[in-house]
């Protein structure tokens, strides 16, 4: 019976902004985020092919695919044995933040330990199923072709499309975000047979909000500037300068001309003084 995943402890912050949202973060140029939920499981570090890492379930019936310096970034499919052929696949490119990557092999460990084979369920006949976390937020509707849907983001920077009419294409259902371009569009693309449940839990990491970190200089331009971006660390308050600290002290009141003699408590220098007598002659 598989044992249950072990929980992730929190890693510290790697970079110098706030990304918000997390889809427009780009990829810091390593895939530790997204291999976090399966850490535990068996590594196989390749010298030759595609894949410089795979990353498999135990039995080999799940493999997650790294391709470092490949357009095609990630790999991942499911089989029903480790010899057989994968039942479905999901291609991510190199644009894509890992934090995306990390809710489908989240909910990929998830199955597994569930010891059910979920992960190799038939997907829904309702393509609303998949798009479910996508439709609560708020995600619209888009003009498109006979026997396609596509939903576009409040903010217009992310979508889905997914294709209803032939289940023999490879593109069956695919999350983007980002501009178009080779530097600056995200996708991951999954096959016809994904189940629902797999593509639900990737949506609905587009709809959380929780930012990511990533160093300023190695965001696309394109990309930090549609972005919203706060500094990790706060800048601290400058310290006051004796310019600044000037007019917070205030100036003294000036000191009357003709004060009270010290010699006198109850005349005031407004009084009169009494006249003297003329001197006799």
């Amino acid at each position: 019976m598989p044992t249950p995943a072990p929980r992730t402890t929190a890693t510290p912050v790697d970079g110098d902004v706030h990304v918000t949202p997390r889809y427009l973060a780009g990829s810091p140029g390593h895939g530790d985020v997204g291999f976090a939920p399966v850490a535990h499981w068996p590594h196989h570090h390749l010298d030759e092919g595609p894949h410089q890492l795979v990353v498999t379930s135990s039995d080999h019936r799940i493999r997650i695919g790294w391709a470092g310096d490949d357009y095609d970034l990630w790999t991942i499919s499911a089989a029903p044995d480790a010899v057989s052929g994968p039942q479905w696949t999901a291609i991510v490119n190199q644009n894509t933040p890992p934090e995306l990557v990390a809710a489908l092999t989240a909910a990929l460990a998830q199955d597994w330990a569930d010891g059910q084979d979920r992960f190799l369920a038939a997907p829904s006949p309702y393509w609303r199923d998949g798009a479910a976390p996508l439709i609560a937020s708020g995600w619209t509707h888009e003009a498109a072709e006979r026997g396609t849907v596509e939903l576009v983001a409040p903010d217009g920077n992310a979508g889905l499309y997914i294709n209803r009419t032939r289940r023999d294409l490879d593109d069956g259902t695919q999350l983007w975000a980002g501009p178009p371009g080779w530097g600056t569009r995200a996708e991951i693309t999954f096959s016809p047979r994904t189940p629902s449940h797999l593509i639900a839990a990737t949506a609905a990491a587009f709809t959380d909000p929780t930012s990511a970190a990533r160093w300023r200089e190695s965001l696309h331009p394109t990309l930090a500037a549609i972005a919203q971006l706060t500094p990790v660390v706060p800048p601290r308050t400058p310290v006051p300068t004796p310019r600044d600290l000037r007019p917070r002290l205030g100036v003294r009141p000036p000191v009357p001309v003709g004060s009270v003699p010290r010699w006198s408590t109850a005349t005031t220098p407004s009084a009169a003084l009494p006249a003297r007598p003329a001197a006799r002659r």
